[in-house]
């Protein structure tokens, strides 16, 4: 009998956390779309490609420039400027 009393009582601990879950992620859910009506961006801010960035790919590409430089010129990581070289190349650029 101690038992059974046990498990209903886990059973309703269990019930009544799965519930506030719902309803945390309903708010959540709520507070995003209020958010983004407002105007509201998430995530991490796009980092911008410099004006002269055609130029710089054209010394990378011609040997006039080691990728460390263009990196540094550029202030982007290996795989965001690889991602801007795709852009910039199928003419999508941002």
């Amino acid at each position: 009998m101690g038992t059974f009393i046990a498990d209903l009582v886990l059973q309703i601990r269990s019930f009544v956390a799965e519930n506030e879950r719902e309803t945390i992620r309903k708010r959540q859910e709520q507070g995003n779309a209020a958010a983004k009506k407002r105007g509201v961006r998430f995530g991490r801010p796009e980092n911008k490609v410099p004006d002269n960035f055609k130029h710089i790919v054209k010394s990378w590409e011609d040997g006039k420039l080691k990728f460390d430089e263009v990196l540094r010129k550029c202030r982007m990581s290996k795989s965001t400027f690889y991602r801007r070289l795709r852009e910039m190349r199928s003419g999508q650029e941002k």
